[in-house]
Parts: structure tokens; C-alpha cells; sequence
């Protein structure tokens, strides 16, 4: 089972949904922002993380961030560009 913790307002949930769903893999979304307790989900799976997107399969944590990049939840969440080097 693979699930995708993340917020519709960070660019890199979208750019790993996307990435997922151009694989053809499929998986099961979670709003962090607007479910409390999907929230609370991912922050016990990441020792208490609130950087998003999450993947994580077969209850394992696989990838925190896309490609080195993501955004921190909060009341507004904001991105974090990562490296570019």
C-alpha cells in the first residue's frame, strides 16, 4: 500500500502526485492540512516531521520531500526550494 501525505497547496505534492500517477502506481492521498489526523499519522511516521510530501509504503516511510524539496506545515505552509547544485 502506498500513501501520499501532503498539502494541495505545496507545488511538490503535486509534482509527486503527478510523478506517481505518470507511473501508473497507485496510492492513497492524504490532505495533512485539512485531516488532523492524517497529520498526526505522518508526524508519528516521520518522528515528528511536518515537511511534506511524505511516501510512504507498506507503513514505512520511502521519501520525505520530492527531489530534495518540500514544504513545512504549519497555519502556512512554505516551501523549501532545497538545493539546486
Amino acid at each position: 500500500m502506498l500513501e501520499l501525505y501532503g498539502t494541495p497547496s505545496c507545488q511538490f505534492t503535486a509534482d509527486l502526485r503527478d510523478d506517481l500517477a505518470f507511473d501508473g502506481r497507485d496510492f492513497t492521498e492524504y490532505d495533512v492540512e485539512a485531516d488532523p489526523e492524517a497529520l498526526a499519522r505522518m508526524r508519528a511516521l516521520t518522528g515528528g516531521g511536518t515537511r511534506v510530501p511524505v511516501l510512504v509504503e507498506d507503513g514505512a516511510v520511502v521519501e520525505v520531500g520530492w527531489q530534495g524539496r518540500g514544504c513545512y506545515v504549519s497555519s502556512a505552509p512554505s516551501c523549501d526550494p532545497g538545493d539546486t547544485a
